[in-house]
Parts: C-alpha cells; structure tokens; sequence
C-alpha cells in the first residue's frame, strides 16, 4: 500500500473514523493542554528517536503537530528509519480546528 507523504485534517479525520490510523501528536505537552484531538498520542518531537522501537510498524501512522512544520520533520524521519506507513498532517492541530473541530482551541 502507498502512503502519501502528507494528507489533509479531512483525509486526516476520514481514516481515523475508519480504525485504520493511528494519530500522534509531535507537539510540546503544554501545547497538548491547551488542544488536542481525542483519541491522539502525545509524544513530544524530541523523544521519538528514543520511543521508535514502540512505535507499530503494522499500523498508519499520521504524525501532526501546530501546523505541520515540526510533523513533516518527525514524518521523514520515520520514515528514514524504517516506518513506510507514516503520513504528515498538514496544517495541523490548527487546520483541525478550523476544519474539522471547532470545539478545539487555537492557539
């Protein structure tokens, strides 16, 4: 199966009310009090080199963050590690507000 590199919230949202994704959320944990998507794992940018060995290789992973900068990064990195299945969230938790959710808060 192909992954794309980066998908939008909506394809974003489409494949997580499917079951066939799992949401992480790069973001600082501050920022994670603020707004989150339910559902979503929190692990900051900084810690994932250390947790990529928990991370499913079997499952979709959509990586997202802000608003997609710090996301596309921890995507190519996945990826360069050995994770095919990771997609970036572009636009990010504040594209998902705007679009998607609009009880999340933006910041």
């Amino acid at each position: 199966m192909d992954v794309p590199l980066e998908i939008d919230v909506l394809e974003a949202r489409r494949l997580l009310q499917a079951g066939g994704a799992l949401l992480l959320d790069v973001r600082e944990p501050h920022e994670f009090a603020v707004a989150q998507v339910a559902g979503s794992t929190l692990i900051p940018m900084r810690q994932i080199p250390a947790k990529l060995a928990e991370l499913p290789a079997d499952q979709h992973l959509l990586i997202f963050c802000h608003t997609g900068g710090r996301s596309l990064r921890v995507t190519q990195f996945l990826r360069a590690n050995g994770l095919p299945r990771v997609s970036n969230v572009a636009g990010g938790i504040d594209a998902w507000s705007q679009l998607c959710d609009p009880t999340v808060p933006r910041y």
